[in-house]
Order: structure tokens, then C-alpha cells, then sequence
């Protein structure tokens, strides 16, 4: 109104402005009731626009008068709204906090004054009864929930949790079919029915779940190519050893497509490279790890592409493996594989030139036993005693214990599996239940034949001279101590068999 005024005046003023720079105030008459008055134009011109304002501020005041109980209204509901949200805000933190009395003294009040958005006061009622440890309530107000469309997958989820917490897992499994039904879904119930599947090691029933999820955009296409990757190498595990050849043929598939969609799962490039040699299929079983050694190298990789061909020289075996290396030559097993080719063909100075880029690395007790191997095959005994002797209180390699004491790779329980598939599908990692459950896994040091001779220094310092000590008859095994036979003289650039090849895990 006030802007409207203005705009007024400024036209009245403009008006006026022209009439007086033409030089004729000209003149204007008005007769009404027998009354007659006589003026200048440009007095005319004000009168009626002051009349117009004068009019217009009436009119707005009486609109203003007229409409004061209506803002009275919504003045009251604004306030009306402000606590509500006020009730809400504060009665969701009370039950975040765990403070169930006063959540659900919240969620009453909440509910008298919200009575516009009833969604959210049901949800604040649920939360204050579950934080009041009342699951009665909690549960009639989920269930309260489910008739309404937009809150019936809140109500769903909710039930599910209260199942659980009450053990009931069949229910809260019938919650989460229901949710993964509707047509707006979320990924809890995708991963609640999952979780079922796996623990009921229903591989087949976890891919397809999967496919669902990925047709539904229910999970990311990565997300998805992981669960596949590790569902597919579970499902091939298990048919393995079926002893029927049909069934042993779709593991062979499964597994070879499980290294296809993920080359860095070591767990499912490993038994694609192993049924894929029992299949005669030696070129193709190198080709598959090689990619998987270039995506993620890991100790089972190379030591599956070892054991593919077993009629030739340590030399062309070395060869091999260098190979190998080379594909990924900056990374850690890849320093380690130099060593161990080098090892193999015999060539002592050069695992010594190898073991030296390791240097920069945390020491474990794989890499001790390794010094070791390399200080025993140079012809130093007290070296490789000492590496020795600093590896049986090194920390043990994750990835190292996915290798039991025999040498077979991931020989892992459906639970195990299980875990697996969950964390591969999710982050990528893998994990390692052996290493968790502090199994045996293959030995990481060396059965080196040492024995001191009597005239051998015993531990000698840089730059020290040496300190003789009388021999003594020792010898290292795997887990502990034990005597060995006569002497053994000290031998330079002869790597002993032993060595080369560790048990069956360092050939």
C-alpha cells in the first residue's frame, strides 16, 4: 500500500510538473449538488489523485480490519507448528540419547500439536518405546506404520529389527521379504535377505538375489560384480569335488567367470587356474593368474602359477616366474617372487641383489625367513641363525595364513565363505578367517640344516672382531628346536634343496 501511495504522488507530481512548464495553468470547473468550483488544471490534477489516495488507503484498512481474525489463525497455527517441530526435534534426540522417558513424553506432545504430519510423530513414538525398552509399543507403532504407503517400508524395517532383538529371525526374515517386494525398496532388506542366503550357503539363491538387486539399481554395478565375483567362486568351492563331472564342469565355469569379473580376488582366480590345469588347460590357467597378478598380487597367485607345469628345470621354473614378477614389478610380492625365482635357479648373488629391495619393508616372519634362505644360500650360517631368530617373534602375514599347513590356498569353511562375500562385495578386502582364528597356516621360516663348526664365529659384528664360541649341535625345525646330526661345514654359492623350495610353498 505504501509503495502504491508513492507511485501516486510521483505521477501526480509529474503531472503537475508538465502542466506548469507549458505556461497555461489551464482551468477546470466541477458542479455537484448545486455547488460549482472553479480551479487551475493543475489543482484539478492533485485533488483527484490525492482523492485516489486517499480511497485506496481506506480500502486497504478496511481489508486489513476485516481479515485481522484470520491472522490471528495463522498466527496461532504458526505457533502451533513451531512447537510441534520443536517437540519433534527434541523428542528424536532424547531417543537417539536413550533417554525413553522423556522421548515418549516428547512424542505425547508431539502428537497433539503435530497433528498435520502424523508420519513423523509415529516414527518419534517408535524410537521413544524402543528407547524406553517398551518392544510392545515399539512394535504396535511400526505396525501402525505399515498403512501407510509412504511409511510402510520404515514400518517394515523397524518390525525386522524388533524380530531380531527378540530372536525370532524367521519373522524378521518375512519382514525383509515383504520390504524387498515393495516397488520402492531399500538396500537393507536387499542385505538382510542376503545375509540369509549366505549363512544358509544358498549360493545359487545369493546370485540371483544379487542380479535382482543389480536389475532394481538396488546396489551399484561394482558393488554387484564383487558379490557375483565371490558368490560364483563359493558356488564352484563347493562343487569342486562333486563326483559328478557335469557338476565338476560348472564349477570349472563359475570359477573361470568369477576371475573374469574380478581378476583381484586371489580366492577365485586361484581355483579357475587349478581347474583350468585339471582340464589340460595349462596356457590359459598362466593367462588368468598373470591379469589377477596385475590387478592384486598376492603369495597364493604365484604359488598356484608354480605348481601349473611340473616337468621342468628350477632354471626355466625361474624363468617363469620372473616373468610373472614382471607384470607387476613395483609391488611388494613381486619383490619377494624376484627373490624367490632366484632362489630356485640357484643364482645366490642375485637373491641377494633381490632380498635388498626389501629392505624398506616392515619385517615379518615370512621376510625373515626368506633373509634367512638368502643368508644360508650365500654361505652364511650365522646370518641366516640370526634371521632365524628374529622371525620367531615377527608378526605373521595376513595373506600369508590363507595357505594351510599343506599348501592348499582359501580351503575355507561355507562360513567363511560367507564372511567373505559380505566384505569382498562391500569394500573389496579381503579377509583372512585363518589368520582371525590364529590357525596354522604353511610355514613362513625355513628348515635350514644349520650347525656350527668349532672354529665358526659366533654372531660377528660389523666391525667387530669375532667372538668364538664352542659349537653346538642345533638345528632349526618348523615349530621348535631340535637336534641335528654331525656338523655341517660351511658351504658358499650351494643353495641346499631345502632352501630353494621351503616346504612345498618356496620351490
Amino acid at each position: 500500500m505504501i509503495r502504491g501511495g508513492i507511485v501516486i504522488l510521483i505521477v501526480a507530481a509529474v503531472a503537475v510538473a508538465i502542466l506548469a512548464m507549458t505556461g497555461d495553468p489551464g482551468r477546470a470547473s466541477m458542479v455537484w449538488l448545486g455547488w460549482r468550483a472553479d480551479m487551475t488544471a493543475a489543482t484539478a490534477v492533485l485533488i483527484v489523485f490525492l482523492g485516489s489516495l486517499i480511497g485506496t488507503i481506506g480500502w486497504r484498512t478496511l481489508l486489513w480490519i476485516l481479515a485481522a481474525p484470520e491472522r490471528a489463525a495463522r498466527a496461532r497455527a504458526e505457533n502451533r507448528r513451531r512447537q510441534a517441530d520443536e517437540a519433534l526435534t527434541r523428542g528424536f534426540l532424547a531417543a537417539a540419547a536413550g533417554d525413553g522417558s522423556e522421548a515418549r513424553r516428547l512424542a505425547l506432545k508431539a502428537a497433539d500439536l503435530a497433528q498435520d504430519n502424523p508420519g513423523l510423530v509415529r516414527v518419534l513414538a517408535a524410537h521413544a518405546a524402543e528407547a524406553a525398552g517398551d518392544l510392545a509399543a515399539a512394535e504396535a507403532a511400526y505396525a501402525a506404520m505399515l498403512g501407510a504407503p509412504d511409511m510402510r517400508l520404515a514400518g517394515l524395517k523397524g518390525l525386522m529389527q524388533i524380530a531380531l532383538e527378540q530372536g525370532d529371525r524367521d519373522m524378521a526374515l518375512t519382514y525383509a521379504e515383504q520390504a524387498y517386494g515393495q516397488t520402492r525398496t531399500a538396500r537393507w532388506a536387499w542385505r538382510a535377505l542376503l545375509e540369509a542366503r549366505l549363512e544358509a550357503a544358498d549360493w545359487t539363491a545369493a546370485l540371483e538375489l544379487v542380479k535382482s538387486a543389480l536389475d532394481r539399481k538396488i546396489v551399484p554395478p561394482i558393488t554387484a560384480d564383487r558379490a557375483r565375483a565371490a558368490l560364483l567362486a563359493a558356488r564352484a568351492a563347493q562343487l569342486e569335488h562333486a563326483p559328478d563331472p557335469k557338476a565338476r564342469a560348472q564349477a570349472l565355469d563359475q570359477a573361470v567367470e568369477a576371475a573374469r569379473l574380478q581378476p583381484g580376488f586371489a580366492p577365485g582366480v586361484v581355483m579357475a587356474a587349478r581347474l583350468l590345469a585339471q582340464d589340460g588347460k595349462v596356457s590359459r590357467a598362466e593367462s588368468v593368474i598373470e591379469q589377477a597378478w596385475k590387478a592384486a598380487p598376492h603369495p597364493a597367485l604365484w604359488l598356484a602359477y608354480r605348481d601349473l607345469k611340473t616337468d621342468e628345470t628350477p632354471r626355466e621354473r625361474a624363468a617363469r616366474l620372473a616373468g610373472l614378477a614382471a607384470t607387476n614389478p613395483a609391488h611388494r610380492e613381486s619383490l619377494i617372487l624376484d627373490v624367490e625365482q632366484a632362489l630356485i635357479a640357484g643364482d645366490a648373488p642375485g637373491a641377494r641383489v633381490a632380498v635388498h629391495r626389501l629392505e624398506g619393508e616392515p619385517a615379518t616372519a615370512r621376510t625373515a625367513g626368506l633373509q634367512a634362505r638368502v643368508a644360508y644360500a650365500s654361505g652364511e650360517p650365522d646370518e641366516a641363525r640370526l634371521w632365524m631368530a628374529r622371525g620367531m617373534s615377527a608378526p605373521h602375514e595376513p595373506d600369508w595364513s590363507d595357505l594351510d599347513p599343506e599348501g592348499r590356498a582359501f580351503a575355507y569353511q561355507s562360513s567363511d565363505w560367507a564372511r567373505l562375500v559380505a566384505t569382498f562385495a562391500e569394500t573389496g578386502e579381503l579377509i583372512h578367517p585363518r589368520f582371525e582364528r590364529h590357525e596354522r597356516s604353511l610355514s613362513e621360516l625355513p628348515e635350514l640344516p644349520l650347525s656350527y663348526a668349532d672354529s665358526a664365529p659366533f654372531l660377528q659384528a660389523e666391525g667387530h672382531q669375532a667372538l668364538l664360541h664352542p659349537a653346538e649341535d642345533h638345528g632349526f625345525a618348523e615349530e621348535e628346536p631340535a637336534e641335528s646330526g654331525a656338523p655341517a661345514p660351511r658351504r658358499r654359492n650351494r643353495p641346499a634343496r631345502g632352501l630353494a623350495s621351503g616346504r612345498r610353498a618356496a620351490k
